[in-house]
């Protein structure tokens, strides 16, 4: 039997609120303390505590993120799907199995590793029992892969911060369950681990928290939100974070506020932005849905805020701890009559840093909301960083005149009125001293008068839709890997970014070269327009039913470039897998004859 190092699926199937988060953390910072690239994906439930949750770490020495297609150690802790979890798995399977279930063990075609988890966790707090039984299988799978135990204690001191007696219990907990491996159970799988060059000062962070950071970067001075998952860790973020880093002389210098839904939450950031102030709030698509007629009027009325969307999936309720990318459209087009937003679209927790602050910048630059569009999966998910780039420059404000002295210098100055020709106006603030401060959510003129003439507002919607199509080479550029004489191009955003590599990996076995499009903003740069003129045929990959940005790039690019464009899109609410992806592209270049 050949040993397979760094290159296996675990899945540890087990329920709500019985500690198992904390267990299985350690065991995937204990990787990546290792040095090895690993990643793990959290599928919770979205009901009580008590119902079956499943936790998938991937390990690969080639930085694969996606959850794999096979699980090779399957760990059997949930009695409620222990049927459904063992039928799944395929023949010759590692199965790490609590005896004290009660629950039988019906496969003779894998391998079993029993474990009295329980009865061991009893020995040590029988109280605790049914948590600490979690880390029992913690030390069981480390002996089984050859972890250091120092580095399975540093991980667990990392998991409860400095915190004596939890450190101590379980790290006894996880020796005892090595100490019963080693002496119990006989190693038949193929299984191990081994350390590798670490690239430096990397370190784990979840992507609502990189935003949270990048928020407080830009200056964030107004968060108003009502908890909604998967987002409400981004203003918990900031809620941490910022009577650390922005205290002068005792007191706070921003506004916190839980309100009391969704819509009231807009309405406060959008007085705020009114103001002069960097507000916004954080929610997922029911939220948006809500805030629908305020977008509407930050939009028309041209006021700064930013909305972030970390999305879940729909409609309704749907799948609220699942992950997808099924609201892009609805935040491009917000609200009713026509209207149309700036998204920006982090793909890695880098850029979710680099687009927190950036989002304020654009918004206070074009007087307009901007959205940032997150999932589940980037925002509530572990991610290795090699750490953020801090802002540099100044930031921008926008045109704001805030003496009589900036106000003269513009030939007749009107709230609404484009002076240079960008669709941009110049606005005021209250407490300037200068007039107008009227924002106006009906009809108006240039001056911010009323108005309902029908030219008048032909003109003003011409304007905010040349304002926003304007921005959209000064938004984030779209990032490419192209392939030199590479008819086959592919296009995709957000947090596909990472399995675009394993996709790539998978389709250069079948003799296919591609190149890769990540869009990061709407409206689509015109970079994008130049990639699809560079190849014959364009594949969009979407986590949506509807293939969204393919409708996007369908309505906006030049008519003879719309026979390249196919759509793969697909949605079950579990991170995309890149092998499914790369079967579905594979079907459509087979469907085009390339």
């Amino acid at each position: 039997m050949s040993n397979i190092v760094n290159d296996f699926c675990i899945n540890i199937a087990t329920a709500n609120g019985t500690g198992s988060q904390s267990a299985n953390l350690i065991l995937l910072q204990s990787f990546f303390d290792m040095g090895i690239p690993s990643s793990g994906k959290n599928l919770f439930p979205s009901n009580i505590s008590g119902l079956p949750t499943w936790y998938i770490i991937r390990v690969s020495d080639n930085g694969y993120q996606a959850p794999g297609n096979f699980t090779h150690i399957q760990v059997l802790f949930n009695k409620d799907t222990w049927e459904e979890d063992l039928a799944a798995l395929d023949p010759g399977t590692v199965v790490i199995w609590n005896t004290d279930s009660k629950m039988p063990m019906t496969r003779e075609d894998v391998i079993s590793y029993p474990v009295p988890m329980t009865k061991i966790a009893r020995t040590l707090n029988a109280k605790l029992a049914r948590m600490v039984a979690n880390v029992i299988y913690v030390g069981v799978i480390a002996e089984l892969l050859d972890i250091d135990q120092e580095v399975l204690n540093e991980a667990i001191s990392k998991q409860f911060g400095g915190k004596a007696k939890a450190i101590e219990l379980n790290a006894e907990a996880a020796r005892l369950g090595r100490e019963y491996a080693r002496e119990n159970l006989t190693k038949i799988d193929p299984y191990l681990v081994e350390s590798r060059e670490s690239e430096g000062d990397e370190f784990f962070i979840e992507g609502n928290e990189a935003l949270a950071l990048g928020s407080i970067f830009g200056g964030i001075q107004v968060l108003a939100w009502y908890p909604i998952t998967p987002s409400s860790s981004v203003a918990e973020g900031i809620i941490n974070w910022l009577p650390e880093l922005r205290d002068k002389d005792g007191k706070a210098t921003y506004a916190i506020i839980q309100a009391e839904d969704e819509l009231a939450a807009a309405g406060m950031i959008i007085g705020a932005g009114w103001a002069g102030a960097r507000a916004m709030t954080a929610t997922s698509g029911p939220g948006i849905s809500l805030m629908q007629e305020f977008i509407g009027l930050s939009y028309f009325a041209e006021i700064p805020c930013v909305f972030w969307d970390v999305n879940r999936v729909g409609p309704s309720t749907g799948l609220p701890t699942r992950t997808q990318q099924g609201d892009l459209t609805m935040l491009y087009e917000s609200s009713h009559g026509d209207t149309l937003h700036i998204v920006l679209i982090p793909g890695t927790v880098e850029e979710c840093f680099e687009f927190g602050w950036k989002a304020f910048d654009v918004s206070e630059r074009y007087q307009t909301p901007v959205m940032g569009f997150s999932d589940l999966d980037l925002g509530m998910n572990r991610w290795a960083c090699k750490g953020f780039e801090y802002p540099d420059t100044p930031m921008d404000r926008g045109k704001v005149l805030l003496t009589k002295k900036q106000m003269d210098a513009i030939e007749n100055y009107g709230r609404y009125r484009d002076v240079d020709g960008d669709g941009i106006p110049y606005r005021t603030l209250p407490g300037s001293g200068l007039d107008p401060i009227l924002y106006r959510g009906t009809g108006h003129d240039e001056d911010g008068t009323y108005s309902e003439k029908p030219d008048v507002y032909f003109k003003l919607m011409a304007r905010l839709k040349r304002k926003i199509m304007n921005s959209a080479d000064n938004l984030p550029v779209p990032l490419f890997r192209e392939e030199e004489e590479c008819e086959v191009g592919i296009v995709y955003y957000g947090s596909m970014e990472n399995i675009i590599q394993e996709i790539d990996d998978i389709l250069e076995e079948t003799g296919r070269k591609v190149s890769q499009c990540r869009v990061r903003a709407l409206p689509l740069h015109s970079e994008v327009k130049e990639f699809m003129e560079r190849h014959e045929t364009i594949i969009v990959l979407e986590v949506n039913r509807d293939g969204q940005l393919n409708g996007i790039m369908r309505k906006e690019m030049p008519t003879e470039l719309l026979t390249r464009i196919h759509s793969v899109a697909y949605s079950d609410g579990l991170p995309p897998r890149a092998t499914q992806y790369a079967d579905m592209i594979l079907n459509v270049l087979e469907e085009v004859g390339v």
